[in-house]
């Protein structure tokens, strides 16, 4: 019951967040919900790295980032670039490239500021 409440949460976010939209790209990247991010004033969208996170991340990194299976990610001052290049090159049993791209970076700059 609970993981069919947490995928029916996880699917409303994702089709809420693709409805949602509009003013992106508008003076950079409107991120201003997220704190500020973690250095060089690079914003993120807190809410799309949350959605990449709860489906890609969860089950291993904990829904509060405390560590499960994987460790915790959490208050642990990863930098963004550190954060990328666990996501892009695996390692400690997390497979490479569970996410790519502009989605990679976004959740690495979103889990770094964390």
């Amino acid at each position: 019951m609970k993981k069919a409440m947490l995928a029916f949460a996880g699917s409303a976010m994702l089709i809420l967040g693709a409805c949602g939209g509009g003013g992106e790209d508008e003076a950079g990247d409107s991120g201003a919900d997220n704190g500020g991010g973690n250095g060089g004033g690079k914003s993120y969208d807190a809410e799309a790295a949350q959605e990449s996170y709860d489906s890609n991340c969860l089950q291993c990194h904990g829904e509060n980032l405390e560590g499960q299976v994987g460790p915790e990610l959490s208050g642990n001052d990863l930098s963004k670039d550190e954060v990328l290049s666990m996501i892009q090159n695996g390692g400690k049993g997390m497979q490479a490239n569970i996410i790519e791209g502009e989605e990679a970076e976004n959740v690495a700059a979103w889990i770094a500021d964390q």
